[in-house]
């Protein structure tokens, strides 16, 4: 019988290891994988992680697809450090960026400084509504958040065809389910010539050394943590847990929400039926793969971008199905739980003793 049996301590070495030990298994398992599939496996691992990064305009890519990773998981970091699960930042991100998105439209064809400012505060106030409905059934009746949030995703996701199929659709769009271009006033400007690395990559990085400061340097990164890993001691020390419910789901609601209004605002330029290729969901593997720090996020969230660009890449120079991104993100998710499950316990084999009386 293989049993699993805690360990007396944790190693908190180990602990931090644990991702790094993840991505090594990921990128072995990867060889072995493209391997079996009849493709050569140092050509497929040169273009899947060392191709698309090998230029200036790659380096800025990785980029534009790590600021929203990174900013949704640093939301999503705080509040599953205080124990409240929000799966739904995808739809949060989706409603933020339907919100932010009509402020541009409605400011089509003027100019001003004070567009992209509203667009923001749309895109934040956006997905802070979404996020506020599973936050008000958690703690008012202390309904599951994991499932509310999970089904909202969907819930935004068809307002979105909903709206972009009808009032939201261009007039010159030829029937095509988009927007209106938005203004040169309502898109973000480009931090390298020739690339499509924008603004919100910095605010994103603003964004990340605020989180950390709050996590790490105030009060309330210490609430967070007593009432994540301590219910008992934190109802003991007058922390309301109801009140972190409220923050914990506002704050991952709001970064999603301004996480999608960066991409229509940013690299999109419009609102269209698919605004994330599963950002919302693929934060969550950042997130802990970041070992819910701020700046931990960020690291993960450059490592699962370059997923992205290394199957898209793939795709192109090999010749592999689009399927193996979300492979190679799966593989890693199941490493890192794997590591933990092992940093935490042992295995033993043979039956367990008998207590003597």
């Amino acid at each position: 019988m293989v049993r699993l049996e805690p360990r007396a301590q944790i190693s908190p070495v180990m602990s931090w290891l644990t991702p790094v030990l993840a991505v090594l298994l990921t990128v072995a398992a990867g060889a072995v994988l493209f391997a079996a599939m009849g493709y050569d496996p140092v050509r497929s691992l040169r273009a899947f992680f060392i191709a698309p990064i090998s230029s200036a305009y790659g380096l800025a890519e990785l980029g534009v697809k790590a600021t929203p990773l990174i900013l949704i998981a640093t939301g999503l970091a705080v509040g599953f450090r205080a124990g409240v699960w929000n799966i739904g930042a995808e739809g949060q991100l989706t409603l933020g960026a339907l919100a932010g998105g009509y402020v541009g439209l409605l400011f089509w064809g003027q100019a001003g400084w004070y567009i992209l400012p509203l667009m923001m505060i749309a895109g934040v106030l956006g997905g802070m509504a979404w996020a506020a409905i599973p936050a008000f059934l958690k703690a008012k009746f202390d309904v599951n958040e994991i499932l509310v949030s999970l089904m909202l995703t969907y819930v935004g996701l068809l307002l979105l065809s909903a709206l972009i199929y009808g009032p939201l659709r261009s007039p010159e769009g030829f029937g095509f389910p988009e927007s209106r271009m938005f203004s040169p006033s309502a898109q973000l400007p480009n931090l390298i010539a020739g690339t499509r690395l924008h603004l919100g990559a910095v605010i994103t990085g603003v964004i990340v050394l605020v989180v950390w400061f709050l996590m790490s340097r105030t009060l309330f990164g210490f609430q967070v943590t007593v009432i994540g890993q301590a219910p008992a001691a934190a109802r003991f020390a007058g922390f309301s847990r109801a009140r972190m419910i409220w923050i914990s789901l506002m704050m991952g609601g709001g970064l999603a929400g301004l996480a999608g209004l960066f991409e229509v605002a940013g690299p999109i330029g419009q609102i269209v039926p698919t605004i994330s290729p599963g950002y919302g969901f693929t934060a969550i593997i950042v997130a802990f793969l970041g070992r819910l720090h701020p700046l931990g996020c960020v690291l993960a969230g450059l490592l699962v971008a370059l997923s992205y660009l290394g199957g898209e890449n793939a795709q192109i120079t090999v010749g592999m199905p689009q399927a193996v991104t979300g492979v190679f993100q799966g593989m890693l998710l199941f490493f890192l739980l794997a590591a933990d499950v092992l940093v935490r316990y042992r295995l033993r084999v043979g039956k367990p003793a008998l207590a003597r009386s």
